[in-house]
């Protein structure tokens, strides 16, 4: 398993969903998952899909510029940074993003399955 290959993997599902079907995310989160998100933490499946589908914006578009993979542990963990543009309909100006993820996953074929996530998000 070729980590660098699952975290792009990872980063086009999660971004693709994010910009897509925010809610879609739900399944990518368990019980024990934290989000921490400009100075927040939220923890489960539940409070974090409330969080990110609460967001004031509806749409949205992820433009990724650089993903970054460090695989961590025996049990198929890695640290995953991202960075990037978000556009928002109505705005001049995209906003920069990253977001360092640790995604503990899993790969079956060609289906990347995430076991736990937290993910931080920074501006």
């Amino acid at each position: 398993m070729d980590p660098d290959a699952v975290a792009k993997a990872f980063v086009d599902y999660y971004y693709t969903t994010f910009d897509t079907n925010r809610a879609g995310l739900a399944n990518v989160y368990q019980e024990s998952s934290v989000l921490s998100f400009e100075g927040q933490k939220y923890q489960g499946t539940q409070s974090i899909s409330g969080k990110l589908t609460g967001l004031p914006f509806q749409q949205c578009k992820h433009q990724i510029n650089t993903v970054d993979c460090q695989p961590s542990g025996a049990a198929g963990g890695m640290l995953v940074f991202v960075s990037g543009n978000l556009s928002l309909p109505g705005e001049q100006h995209a906003l920069k993003f990253s977001q360092d993820c640790f995604p503990i996953v899993t790969l079956t074929g060609n289906v990347v399955r995430v076991k736990s996530l937290v993910c931080i998000r920074c501006r």
